[in-house]
């Protein structure tokens, strides 16, 4: 039973992990934000490498919005696109799909992949 917001996410988090596993022609887009800061980066799970990642931190933004949040889709999708990758998996880590989650999603498909 979840006694807090955390660990309700982190049980969502394995029962979604359960499911969905990235390899090199589809990796998985793991996503992860803070109270200041949206991650995201492209994983092969089967070799455990990171292909590609991009953040908040790199634009220089203070706080996360979700005008931040997709042009960080935007920059991690235009560095997979140079790295051929076309396809991936959506790992929203737990997080409901609004707000920032869904704008670096619809940001990554702007730029390109597909999910």
């Amino acid at each position: 039973m979840a006694f807090n917001k955390n660990s309700r996410r982190l049980r969502i988090k394995k029962s979604i992990r359960r499911k969905i596993s990235g390899s090199d022609s589809r990796p998985r887009l793991s996503v992860f934000k803070s109270n200041t800061g949206i991650y995201a980066q492209l994983v092969d799970d089967l070799k455990g490498h990171t292909l590609a990642q991009a953040s908040s931190k790199e634009l220089g933004a203070k706080n996360t919005t979700i005008s931040v949040a997709t042009e960080v889709g935007k920059k991690l999708a235009e560095r997979a696109v140079a790295k051929g990758v076309a396809s991936v998996v959506f790992d929203r880590s737990g997080y409901l799909y609004h707000g920032n989650v869904k704008a670096l999603a619809e940001g990554a498909r702007e730029g390109g992949l597909k999910f």
